[in-house]
């Protein structure tokens, strides 16, 4: 675990925070600010304990349970019951990464002070965070409405010293034993903290807000194989110019022409068939349209950051304790806006890819690559080069299609037709990083052809930024032209050098 702590207090945590939590290891803990604002707003739900007259979620059961008026002897085995009973999950563990974000986010909506948590438990949330204890979450469990519950109770159950958890080593042990060596103490809940601790819309949230680190990541190295593909298979460059995407102003549009110019700038390759001479009047699709698609991708992007924005500014409860002190039940924890860009971005992944399996697979064809040998074998017939490179990233692209089918269509009733329109905001979460998988590696399949491609092009030079590509792909072990070979870790290590940003880092460009 690092050293170094996020202070969560009353305002949002920001989307650098997210990641540095989730994949960094970074610690918490809550600001001041924030612990008076809880304990303010505890002392609301204190006085409403004591009332007479039922309250939601203080003094009453859940959901369509929520008539019956519990007596304060039965309140504590009440939040216990709705923990234990809604930490339902099941399937495969959900990433560490993944969980981490949720519990921060979680963190940042009890700082707020608008949940009416008690000031010790949320003391005791930050510090199972910052040991590095991640609660085991299953796969399946959220409808993405009233909350991400099952996710969220699983990690309210670890708080309570129950269930399983992961230590900093990540070896599985029971909660009750991995709080003990942290030097940390189970919590008992008191009244409203059961439903404080999980009905928020942080699962789909977190995913929400690594997903876009991803593909802030991925699009340019999208635009980086653009660059690689036009260049090695003799495109033009002409259809990049400024003035041309001027004339339909969409801002990742422009950004990611204004890439495409700067990677091939200096292309000795280029140089060798511009001018006169060039016969090459339009370039397929695939090629001359590659800013339209990325940039249409990028703008995606970035209304689905607005809206990431919104949310990590979100107080997300039911009921929810107001700033003048009145306790109100609301839709808020319905996750339909995240549900919606989670949807909006898996098509855009979609596409991005296929139209990078179409750049790969000219290169692979004969008839359309510009005097390449077939499959860019060394000797076509007796090897097949990246003939099945090709077939691995169809086969990617085929899965995206199917992964773009939106998710927060399908809402599907429960709890007694209470929870009647649900958003499946958590599912469509979950398809999405499948989805950010697969254009990793259909990226990385059209750089290790595209790199390929500009060895073959020898004796001329490719530009600086996209030969000093080809040679970082040289460098992690990837050989150049060739007899065939085992294909398959090549294609890992290229993954790799996409996935931790080596190859933006090797263009030695400030790229959009």
């Amino acid at each position: 675990m690092s050293t170094e702590q996020v202070v969560v207090g009353v305002g949002p945590v920001s989307p650098d925070d997210v990641v540095r939590v989730a994949r960094g290891g970074c610690g918490v803990r809550l600001g001041d600010d924030a612990v008076a604002e809880i304990t303010r707003s505890r002392a609301v739900v204190d006085a409403h304990a004591e009332d007479d007259e039922p309250h939601y979620g203080i003094s009453t059961g859940f959901g369509a349970l929520a008539t019956r008026h519990i007596p304060v002897e039965r309140r504590a085995q009440l939040q216990r019951s709705l923990i234990r009973s809604h930490a339902a999950g099941s399937g495969p563990e959900v990433e560490p990464e993944v969980v981490r974000a949720l519990m921060l986010l979680r963190l940042s909506t009890l700082a707020t002070g608008r949940t009416g948590i008690r000031p010790e438990t949320a003391q005791a949330y930050a510090a199972l965070l910052d040991a590095g204890l991640t609660p085991v979450v299953h796969e399946y469990g959220s409808l993405g409405c009233s909350g991400d519950l099952a996710p969220l109770s699983s990690i309210a159950l670890a708080l309570m010293g129950e269930g399983q958890v992961r230590d900093p080593g990540g070896v599985l042990r029971p909660a009750a034993e991995a709080l003990a060596a942290a030097g940390l103490e189970p919590v008992q809940l008191a009244e409203k903290e059961g439903l404080a601790l999980v009905n928020g819309t942080d699962g789909m949230l977190g995913m929400l807000v690594l997903a876009l680190a991803d593909l802030r990541r991925l699009l340019t190295t999208a635009d980086v194989a653009a660059a690689m593909s036009v260049e090695a298979l003799l495109g033009t460059d002409a259809v990049f110019a400024a003035d041309l995407h001027a004339l339909r102003p969409h801002p990742g549009q422009s950004a990611s022409a204004a890439n495409l110019r700067a990677l091939l700038d200096g292309s000795g390759v280029m140089a060798s068939h511009r001018g006169p001479q060039c016969t090459r009047v339009q370039d397929a699709y695939s090629l001359r349209c590659a800013p339209q698609v990325h940039g249409a991708a990028r703008d995606t992007v970035e209304h689905a950051a607005t809206v990431a924005g919104r949310e990590l500014a979100a107080a997300i409860d039911n009921p929810v304790i107001t700033l003048d002190g009145r306790v109100e039940s609301n839709g808020n924890f319905h996750g339909a806006p995240v549900g919606y860009v989670l949807d909006f971005l898996a098509i855009a992944v979609a596409d991005v890819a296929a139209m990078s399996e179409r750049r790969t697979d000219r290169f692979l064809d004969a008839g359309r690559s510009n005097g390449l040998p077939p499959f860019l074998a060394h000797d076509a017939g007796v090897d097949s080069g990246h003939m099945i490179a090709q077939y691995t990233a169809a086969g990617i692209v085929s899965e995206l299609k199917r992964l773009a089918v939106p998710a927060s269509v399908d809402t599907i009733p429960s709890s007694a037709m209470q929870e009647d329109h649900v958003s499946m905001g958590w599912h469509a979460a979950r398809k999405l990083r499948r989805a950010v998988d697969g254009l990793t590696r259909v990226l990385a399949v059209e750089i290790l052809t595209a790199a390929r491609a500009l060895d073959l092009r020898a004796p001329l030079e490719p530009a600086r930024a996209t030969g000093a590509v080809r040679d970082a792909v040289r460098e992690a072990g990837v050989g150049g032209p060739g007899p065939d070979r085992h294909l398959a870790p090549e294609i890992e290590a290229v993954v790799r050098l996409v996935d931790d940003g080596a190859l933006l880092t090797a263009t030695a460009l400030r790229l959009h």
